[in-house]
């Protein structure tokens, strides 16, 4: 069997159409992984600045509710971002199934559930994405410890 040079540039080209198309795969999951660590590294700078016990699930006192709230306004505003670049394809379904789970798991814990109904209740129907996710409880009056 004998080739010629039409033959080989061919074969040559498929090889170098496929190895691009790789190369383009490979730079926009690299760029993804890169925009999802950024995304991560914020978090854990904002969660640093919430209150240790209200990641441990206990209450807070009205005081620290209040000394936080702003910090929370800004986790649930991330939270949302998070949600939106999900549902715009911005972010891997892997990451979206951890970053969901880690949202809904917050939010079930008694200060951030306080903080996301009063946030919900205050903020004009803003945080669409997050209120798909994680319906807000009726907001209720306050029965903290040390209140």
């Amino acid at each position: 069997m004998t080739f010629n040079l039409s033959d080989i540039a061919n074969v040559a080209t498929a090889i170098a159409v496929i190895f691009a198309a790789w190369q383009i795969w490979l730079s926009k999951k690299q760029a993804t992984t890169t925009f999802e660590d950024s995304l991560t590294k914020e978090y854990r700078e904002l969660a640093a600045r919430l209150p240790t016990k209200a990641l441990l699930g206990e209450q807070l006192t009205d005081k620290e509710h209040t000394d936080s709230f702003d910090e929370m306004y800004h986790y649930f505003d991330l939270c949302n971002q998070q949600a939106f670049l999900s549902h715009t394809g911005r972010i891997s379904k892997e990451t979206w199934k951890f970053w969901q789970d880690g949202i809904t798991s917050n939010i079930r814990r008694p200060a951030f559930e306080r903080a996301w109904s009063e946030i919900a209740a205050r903020s004009n129907g803003d945080f669409a994405e997050l209120r798909a996710i994680v319906k807000p409880k009726p907001q209720v009056q306050s029965n903290a410890p040390g209140a």
